[in-house]
Order: C-alpha cells, then structure tokens, then sequence
C-alpha cells in the first residue's frame, strides 16, 4: 500500500516567501538608481587612494575629497575644451577631401562587388537609405545620450559623498560581514581597492602616453588627423592587443591613402611605441598592482557597454579588477588552508 506524501508549508514560509517576492520587486523597480550607486561605489573606490594620501598629510577629509575630484575632472574638462575644436578642424579636413578618397577607395571595393562603391552618386544613395533605416536607433542614442547627462551627474554626486564619508565602506563591510570574518574581508578589501586603484591610474597613464606618442608621430610624419588618431589611440589602448591593433590598422589605412611610404614608417613607429609602453612603462608602474588577463577586461568592457552604455564600459573594468582581486585572494587563502590541513 503506497503512502500518500503531503507537502505540508507553514503560513511562516509563505510569509517569508511574500517578504521575499516582494523585496526582489522593489529591487526591480529601483534597479537604474542601484546601478547608479554601484557606479559611484566604484568611482570613490578608485578615488580613495589619492584622498587619503593628501588626508595623511595633514588635510581635511572633505578639502582632500574636493581637491581631487576637482584635479580630476578639471584636467579632463581642459583636455576636452583643448581637443573639440581640433576635432571638428579635422572633420571638416575629412569631409572637404572624402571625394578623393572615395576615388582611391572605390576601385578595389567596386572589384570586389561592393555595389555602394559603383560611384559617388550610388554611395549618397545607399547612404542615405542606411540613414533612414538606422533612424530608430539614431534617435535611441540621443535619448540615452542625453539621459546619460542626468545620470552622469548624479552618479559623481553620489560619489563624491561617499567619498566624503571616511571609512564608510569599512563600517559597512563590518555591518554586513560575519564577525569571524571581519578582519579578514576588511584586509581583503584594502588590498583589493589600493591594487585596482593603482593598476587602473597606471593604466590611464600609459592611455595618455600611447596617446601623445602615436600624436606627435603623425604630427611629424604630417599625416592628417593627427589628435583624432591620438585620441582614438589613447581611449583603445585600454584593451591590450585588441585596442592597439584596431587603431593601428586605422591609421595604417588612411595614411596609406596619402603615401605608401607614410604608412611604412608609421607601422614601425606604432610598434615601437607598443614595445615601450608593453615592455618598459607599463612593467615599470604596474609591478606592485595586479595585472588583469586581457579576455577578462575585453569581456567586462563589452558587457558593461551592452548593459549600462558608456557609463557602464567606464566602469566595467575596475569593477572587474576588484573582483578579480576578491576571487583570486580568497581562492589563494583556501589553497593556503588546505595545505596546512593535509
């Protein structure tokens, strides 16, 4: 005789199981303003190093915060002010001489059977139409532009307190951790904020050095577009591998369109400046910070992008650096406590 089996779930679980229903939907509701604050903890993460070392030496708390977020954003706002004009000097360069690279480029796509290359007319026509179709999404990307303002504002904010706050994130690691752990997770997380802290102001170092160095290359080489080339340079170099490669086969190509033997000297020149920053700059400032795998810090810059846009690809790699530093001490002290035990 086979016995019956009765779920028996006490009014205490279906309470829990409502309480916990009802929290995950209060996070749903409030998910954009939690990756606000999530962007801003890692902003005032990278920030902290360089506030507490002017705070050590006799500043405030608060005059330390503002000073460095105000150097910060202060040298990127001059960066900027001194680049847009460059930039829109260069994209008039570019429009008043695309008929002549429309007649180098054509030929050989044309041979190749691409029928928007057929002539000038037939490319304005297909351009044309790709603007058309790509409308949508046009007017998607000024939407998320111009929302990401607001949120570009209110995520520095955020952070801005909170790095104003000192020790609050140790307060609130000590509130959320078990007390036989504490010590531990607080060690863990000092090492891991001073390490990706360090590691990406390296990184941002040697941006700017590949930046400038591929700069006064096309300067002195007189290829066109030199700033752009510069800046795209600097902003890709923060992918290895990938990042140089990209900006290097853009500049090889339209250098080439003007001279072949320009865009000779130019490849020997990007190598080397790959061979000085890979070699001697980056080994130099990063030997006592972690070093994050190249797939990893592709794969957290494209999901960011996908998920969060550009504020998510800003942050998506210190963000992965700190995990990345969580996982791989807390693996090694498990390896350290195993072996003891055998």
């Amino acid at each position: 005789m086979s016995k019956e089996k009765i779920l028996d779930i006490s009014w205490g679980a279906i309470l829990k199981i409502a309480v916990a229903s009802f929290c995950f939907y209060l996070v749903y509701l409030v998910r954009d303003i939690l990756i606000w604050f999530v962007f801003a903890l890692i902003i005032s993460v990278l920030f902290n190093p360089a506030i507490n070392f002017f705070q050590r030496r006799g500043f405030s708390r608060v005059l330390s915060t503002i000073s460095v977020y105000v150097a910060v954003f202060g040298v990127l706002g001059l960066l900027i002010y001194w680049i847009v004009p460059i930039f829109a000097s260069e994209i008039q360069q570019f429009t008043n001489l695309f008929p002549q690279y429309f007649e180098k480029v054509a030929p050989p796509l044309k041979d190749l059977g691409v029928e928007a290359f057929a002539s000038m007319e037939t490319f304005i026509t297909a351009f044309q139409e790709w603007l058309i179709k790509a409308s949508s999404s046009i007017f998607n990307a000024l939407a998320s532009i111009f929302g990401g303002i607001f949120s570009f504002i209110t995520i520095f904010t955020i952070a801005l307190f909170l790095s104003m706050e000192e020790k609050g994130m140790e307060r609130a690691i000590r509130l959320f951790s078990p007390k036989k752990h504490e010590a531990y997770v607080l060690d863990l997380f000092e090492k891991s904020q001073t390490k990706v802290a360090g590691w990406f102001g390296t990184r941002v170092i040697c941006c700017i050095f590949v930046g400038l160095a591929t700069f006064l290359a096309c300067f002195l080489f007189n290829i066109k577009y030199a700033a752009t080339f510069g800046v795209l340079s600097g902003i890709l170099n923060i992918v290895p591998i990938v990042g140089p490669l990209i900006s290097g086969i853009i500049i090889v190509f339209f250098s080439a369109l003007d001279s072949w033997l320009k865009s000779l000297f130019i490849i020997i020149i990007l190598i080397l400046i790959q061979q000085i920053e890979g070699n001697i700059l980056s080994p130099i400032l990063t030997k006592k910070f972690i070093g994050l795998p190249p797939a990893l810090m592709l794969i957290s810059l494209m999901l960011g992008a996908a998920l969060w846009g550009i504020l998510g690809a800003i942050v998506a790699i210190p963000l992965a650096g700190i995990i990345y530093e969580f996982l791989r001490d807390f693996l090694k002290q498990r390896k350290e406590e195993q072996t003891e035990i055998l």
